[in-house]
């Protein structure tokens, strides 16, 4: 079993190599690690994030076969599968460390604003059961300034709905909390940049981690 921090770290290296273009992990899997995987998985961290297709975990954290638990939704929203899907991997395999994962620019976030600022029915039942999700994470933002800067908007939306997903791994279930208290889960938030191929880490990180990746990111 991999400590969170390892695993944290592992992820954070990987995204420098990502952004310095010098990726060394994330090369075709040799028939010899496929071999390996058939007797079981062991990921160093699981990633709830968007279904984005330029938002791929494996490839931005330059990851390999096996090394990452990828559970991908739009707008990287909370439901009760996402819940389970996270449980099983902490209980099953002994992950301790879960990502939220957002990114810059998310449609579902901005989605979710253009429903807030002007609601329409013309939307399925099925997208409404993600705006819905998003809305309650960020509908105050529209009684703030940000909301007469739709670029500063767009990015606390997606900041404060990264934070929401991650408080409800946090605290909506029992088997989390659990291992959070006794096991050494670390449930953190990190969004992704569309324009730089950077992942900041900003939302639950351990105290001298954070002031590490604020310093690194100025």
């Amino acid at each position: 079993m991999m400590p969170a921090l390892k695993a944290l770290e592992r992820l954070r290296d990987g995204n420098r190599r990502f952004v310095a273009d010098v990726r060394g992990r994330n090369q075709p899997p040799s028939q010899t690690r496929r071999n390996e995987l058939m007797g079981g998985q062991e990921p160093s961290a699981i990633i709830l994030g968007c279904s984005d297709s330029r938002v791929p975990a494996e490839i931005i954290f330059d990851q390999d076969l096996g090394d990452l638990f990828v559970i991908r939704v739009a707008g990287n929203i909370v439901a009760p599968s996402q819940v389970g899907s996270v449980e099983f991997a902490a209980d099953r395999y002994g992950t301790r460390l879960v990502v939220v994962l957002g990114h810059s620019m998310c449609g579902a976030v901005r989605a979710t604003l253009e429903e807030l600022e002007r609601s329409t029915d013309s939307r399925s039942p099925n997208l409404l059961s993600i705006v819905d999700r998003i809305r309650p994470a960020i509908e105050g933002l529209l009684e703030t300034p940000h909301r007469h800067d739709p670029e500063q908007l767009m990015a606390q939306a997606v900041r404060a709905n990264i934070r929401a997903s991650a408080a409800h791994l946090r605290h909506g279930s029992q088997l989390l909390e659990q291992l959070i208290l006794n096991d050494g889960l670390l449930v953190v938030g990190a969004e992704y940049s569309l324009e730089t191929g950077v992942v900041h880490f900003f939302d639950g990180m351990p105290e001298s981690l954070g002031r590490v990746s604020s310093a690194s990111t100025q």
